[in-house]
């Protein structure tokens, strides 16, 4: 009796308990992942390095703060980790921004060499990440910024051009309210920006890029930026193929479609024989007209025109004739 008293005793007790019977749990590493996505290239005189700073460990959990970051570049004529390590220049980590490292070196320590740039972590309890991707850069003289040239507005839209040595390049532009991102590379020293929006202010920067071969590459500094809000004073283009035909009871005109995205419709101009031209009607993007104003006995003269959004109208068409 008293056996089984203290068994359900027992029994109770394993059942109130919140924990679990098991084998024993290994302690956490605490050890901080490693970095995955580390890049760099030559910048100018720079070598300007990024990459995400992790925020876990390797088990997932926070990383015990706080943290230190060992950045290091260095070369090796045969690579292996640990002799690059114990050579390699260790540089001072940066202000770190939304989780992002971004460091600038001075490139004149390693020009004419393949600097090897690693970085590795060192969570608050003194455990270290592996070192991460490795990234080679060809260090070479820094190549020269581009002068641009102030932008002009055309009908196909802004139009850059610049000086600078160098067959390859790169145009970044920034919206009003944005940020500078890259919109166009090109092997000439012009460019025409035909996304823009006339009456919106845009600013764009040019660098020179330097291939090495598919992977390898390196970047002048930006330019200096240069600034427009471009304006639309750009006439459409003549209407084509205006023709006119008697009906029974008006002259149809008929004409060639304009392509302009920015066409808001055409402008009717008539005279009676050989009298001066007047308006006599703005219609929309159909290229026809019906004129049913016309007189038996009269002879008419038609001319078009094509007028765009900003209010700009082109020269008239070639006149055309028909007698009613």
């Amino acid at each position: 009796m008293i056996l089984r008293s203290l068994a359900a005793l027992l029994a109770a007790l394993l059942l109130s308990s919140c924990g679990y019977i098991g084998d024993p749990q290994p302690p956490l590493a605490n050890i901080p992942a490693r970095v995955t996505d580390l890049a760099a290239i030559q910048r100018g005189s720079r070598v300007v390095a990024r990459f995400t700073v992790p925020d876990r460990t390797s088990e997932g959990f926070p990383i015990p703060r706080p943290l230190t970051l060992d950045l290091r570049i260095g070369t090796a004529d045969q690579f292996n980790e640990n002799d690059w390590a114990a050579r390699a220049k260790h540089i001072p980590a940066p202000d770190i921004a939304e989780a992002q490292a971004i460091y600038e070196i001075p490139a004149v320590e390693w020009k004419g060499k393949d600097a090897i740039v690693g970085v590795r972590v060192t969570a608050g309890n003194g455990k270290q990440s592996g070192w991460s991707n490795f990234v080679v850069v060809h260090v070479v003289p820094a190549p020269a910024t581009p002068e641009l040239a102030p932008p002009s507005a055309t009908p196909q839209g802004v139009k850059l051009t610049w000086r600078a040595a160098g067959s390859d390049f790169r145009v970044l532009r920034k919206a009003e309210n944005g940020e500078y991102a890259a919109v166009a590379e090109t092997t000439s020293p012009e460019w025409t920006d035909g996304a823009i929006e006339f009456g919106k202010h845009y600013s764009y920067r040019v660098q020179s890029i330097l291939k090495f071969d598919s992977d390898h590459q390196a970047e002048s500094d930006l330019s200096a930026e240069a600034s427009i809000t471009p304006i639309d004073t750009f006439a459409p283009a003549v209407p084509a193929g205006v023709h006119a035909d008697v009906a029974p009871a008006s002259i149809e005109l008929t004409w060639e479609r304009n392509m302009e995205p920015d066409l808001a419709g055409y402008r009717i101009y008539r005279s009676i024989a050989n009298g001066a031209f007047e308006k006599v009607a703005d219609v929309s993007a159909a290229p026809s007209y019906s004129d049913r104003t016309v007189e038996h006995g009269k002879t008419y003269r038609y001319a078009v025109t094509s007028v765009d959004r900003a209010g700009n109208e082109s020269e008239r068409s070639p006149a055309v004739q028909a007698a009613w």
